[in-house]
């Protein structure tokens, strides 16, 4: 199993959703300490966070065109609660106008060949889609 990228199950569930409401995908990301390509002389020798800062650029683009936005990002400082596994080096919170918009980003061929650094960059992830509010702004549960 990897735990970068989504299983096919996963894939298919998001994809054959009716439900139409925004979502936000929590973003959990660990960096290797240096980035590593699949193919060998790719890329300079860069640290895992600067090959993820390499897609985020690309990424920022692509949620815009679908019309989704950051809500939140931030470095972590350490595990209060849990083992050392549940150690990550970032946590982001990007709300989508519907699960239908996240999918149509995945869809952008220019989005997808940044996934090449995104890849590189990340040792664990675990993304958690979460029903998000009508509009891009963080808010507390319940309102």
């Amino acid at each position: 199993m990897s735990h970068i990228d989504p299983t096919d199950e996963q894939i298919s569930a998001i994809t054959t959703s009716t439900i139409d409401t925004p979502i936000v995908m929590v973003n959990l990301n660990r960096y290797r300490e240096r980035a590593v390509y699949d193919a060998p002389g790719s890329d300079d020798d860069v640290s895992g966070r600067d090959a993820y800062l390499r897609y985020g650029e690309v990424a920022l683009r692509a949620m815009g065109e679908v019309g989704a936005r950051v809500l939140w990002g931030v470095p972590t400082e350490a595990v209060f609660v849990g083992c050392d596994h549940d150690a990550y080096d970032e946590v982001l919170a990007v709300w989508y106008p519907s699960r239908a918009a996240f999918v149509e980003m995945t869809n952008i061929a220019w989005y997808r060949d940044a996934l090449v650094h995104r890849n590189a960059a990340l040792e664990h992830a675990s993304i958690l889609a979460c029903t998000g509010p009508a509009t891009p702004e963080l808010r507390r549960p319940g309102e």
